[in-house]
């Protein structure tokens, strides 16, 4: 036989208290599936920022590798840079290099009879020119025929002095010429003779 069950608390205290236990239960569950997503969602988290810092690492290290190369690569630069001027330095050398035998050729063709130089000094692009002459004229003509070739431009007479030169009574100059810079092909043209 089956016991009868005799219902003293009213019917509605026991719903409310069967959805009372229900609602315990679910806000349990919520609870629960409430920490597993926040700690799932700490992991993601911590896992995302363990690998972006790795990246960020390696990026720092390769930038690194870099900023070497390119501390490499100025060094290079102001190598090559010196070398080119030094390349620079021997090719003017070597293109001026006939320029002191067609001076001193030039020179010894435009001196008249009469005048002769005791010494001949180059600063630059300049030529600071001295010697004795028989008259003022004489060294007047040297002037102009200097300033008639293509080697030399603008002589300037700097100062003219009577002087004894053992017995002979002679002038004695200074003077200061330009030298104008001749093309490879004058230069060429001017060793030939």
């Amino acid at each position: 036989m089956t016991p009868i069950r005799i219902n003293l608390l009213p019917h509605r205290q026991l719903r409310k208290a069967r959805q009372q236990r229900w609602f315990a239960i679910l806000a349990a569950a919520v609870v629960g599936i409430g920490l597993a997503v926040v700690a799932g969602g700490q992991a993601f988290l911590a896992n995302a920022k363990s690998n972006q810092d790795a990246r960020n690492a390696f990026l720092k290290a390769e930038i690194a590798k870099l900023d070497v190369q390119i501390a490499e690569i100025a060094v290079l630069k102001e190598k090559t840079n010196d070398l080119l001027e030094r390349k620079k330095v021997v090719e003017s050398l070597q293109n001026n290099r006939g320029e002191a035998v067609l001076m001193f050729d030039e020179l010894m063709r435009q001196i008249p009879e009469g005048l002769y130089l005791k010494s001949v000094k180059q600063t630059g692009g300049a030529l600071v020119l001295a010697g004795y002459a028989q008259s003022s004229a004489r060294v007047s003509t040297f002037m102009r025929s200097l300033a008639a070739t293509e080697l030399f431009d603008e002589p300037v007479l700097v100062e003219v002095k009577s002087t004894m030169v053992g017995p002979v009574r002679s002038n004695e100059f200074s003077l200061n010429v330009k030298i104008a810079r001749l093309s490879p092909e004058n230069q060429n043209r001017g060793a030939k003779p």
